[in-house]
């Protein structure tokens, strides 16, 4: 199972009514073709109500844990909302220093 598909495992413990994983590898330096490294999360779910914003990406790094990691998930951007926050879309992700150049 790739790390894409256990994250995603993982945080459907949180029964999101919107999830997306990005892998956003390929745009950091020393990607390779199927390399996992980079992610973004954008979920959506009711278990983030009554949250502050560092106490939700505390409930999503909880579920990751084991998969963040030197050898496996090195960055993972989480973009959190309530069913009444979410307007369908997030932010768009910085552009990495050390990206290849094309």
């Amino acid at each position: 199972m790739t790390l894409e598909q256990q994250l995603i495992e993982r945080l459907q413990q949180l029964q999101p009514t919107h999830l997306d994983v990005i892998n956003e590898s390929s745009g950091h330096g020393g990607y390779y073709p199927g390399k996992e490294s980079h992610f973004k999360v954008v979920m959506v779910s009711d278990a983030f109500t009554g949250l502050r914003a560092v106490q939700r990406h505390q409930k999503i790094y909880a579920l990751a844990a084991e998969l963040l990691a030197p050898t496996a998930i090195h960055a993972l951007a989480i973009h959190a909302y309530l069913p009444s926050e979410w307007e369908g879309q997030s932010p768009a992700s910085p552009e990495c220093a050390h990206a290849p150049k094309g």
